[in-house]
Formats: structure tokens, sequence, C-alpha cells
């Protein structure tokens, strides 16, 4: 299970950006992180084009599949959504990794038992 943003394991830091330049000015250590898809899919491809990588947060299916086209690397959802949604990408070898955000560390173990690839703490998005 992948865990990002507990302090007792090392991970980037993601960061919302809201343009072209966000991105060009994002570090490289750190994950540009774009929400929602439908405002921010030419953001995806201009990262895609140029080897950057990203998450997008994803609220739907149809969004989680073409994120996943897209070349995101992870994409955050909730809980619900997640659970539905990590039985098909399993079943189409997703590239991307679906990610619950979480603020407790209590919820990790209920995220796992669900079969989720991770959770990310809201403290890892900047």
């Amino acid at each position: 299970m992948i865990i990002i943003g507990h302090p007792w394991i090392k991970s980037s830091r993601f960061c919302k950006v809201f343009s072209i330049d966000d991105i060009k000015k994002s570090n490289a250590d750190e994950i540009v992180l774009l929400e929602p898809l439908v405002d921010s899919h030419t953001y995806a491809a201009y990262c895609q084009e140029n080897n950057i990588t990203f998450a997008v947060v994803s609220n739907t299916l149809d969004d989680a599949l073409f994120a996943n086209a897209l070349g995101a690397k992870y994409i955050i959802c909730e809980e619900d959504d997640a659970l539905m949604i990590q039985p098909i990408a399993q079943e189409y070898l997703f590239d991307a990794r679906l990610l619950v955000l979480i603020h407790s560390e209590k919820e990790i173990s209920k995220i796992a038992r669900g079969g989720v690839d991770g959770v990310i703490f809201a403290e890892a998005i900047c």
C-alpha cells in the first residue's frame, strides 16, 4: 500500500496548479496536482508531453479513465469513489495509482481492507 504524507515516510509533496505557468514554476521534486479534469485536461496533456509527473483529483469513473489515459501517476478520490474505481483500474491494468485523501492515520487500515492502492494525507498537498 502506498502511504503519502505520513511523517514516518518520506514522500513528494503534491502542489495544486491552475495554469501552465504554475506547472513551469513547480519544483522538480513536487507532483503537479490538477483538479478537476474537465477544467485541466489541457494541463494534463502538457504534463504528459513534457514528462512532468502529475496527479488528478477524480470524482467519477470517467475522469479516472481519462486521467489514466492522459498519463497521470496518481488519481486522488474520496473513499466511496475509490472503492468503485479500484476494481476497474485493476481489470484494465491502470498505470495510475488510486489514492484516497485521508485526514487521520486511523483511516489507513480501513482503506487497505478495501483494496485501494494507497492513501494521501491532506498535509501532503500544498
